[in-house]
């Protein structure tokens, strides 16, 4: 498994990158969506669609490309093992990384539990709040960026 995934690191690296890309959409458009839902009125026809386009969202493009980035991200840290060993999970730039995925992760659950709240008309957050939170996956973003692509620098 480990020389598939060393001889066809640059494939995974790419499918990983597009994977981000469609899950850091998603995760930068749902809380738009949140922010012109909290002005429906329960029981709405507006209401209903908005919660219809959270689900779809949510479950067609968000869930599938934090699990394809997950899958390819364990496969590149499995490759990079193979390749240059495994002393780079504790280097400062890989620590920043692996800081930014997991409050994606977090931020992706406490998304998912919204959309949940909005659906059973138990939202409790303002449009104030959704407006403010709205670029967190993109600070998150910068900082993986950031962190894998000057991880070479003194």
């Amino acid at each position: 498994m480990t020389d598939f995934l060393v001889e066809h690191f640059n494939l995974i690296r790419g499918l990983h990158i597009l994977a981000v890309i469609a899950w850091m959409a998603g995760m930068l458009y749902l809380p738009r969506l949140y922010v012109y839902h909290t002005g429906a009125t329960l029981g709405s026809e507006m209401d209903a669609t908005f919660k219809v386009m959270e689900r779809r969202l949510l479950r067609g493009i968000i869930n599938p490309a934090m699990v394809a980035a997950l899958i390819f991200g364990l496969g590149l840290i499995m490759a990079d093992g193979a390749i240059r060993g495994w002393d780079f999970l504790l280097k400062p730039w890989m620590l920043a990384k692996l800081a930014g995925v997991f409050f994606l992760f977090g931020w992706h659950g406490f998304l998912s539990k919204a959309r949940r709240q909005f659906e059973a008309g138990q939202n409790k957050r303002s449009e104030k709040f959704w407006r403010a939170t709205n670029e967190l996956p993109f600070v998150a973003a910068i900082v993986i960026v950031l962190s894998v692509t000057t991880k070479y620098l003194n």
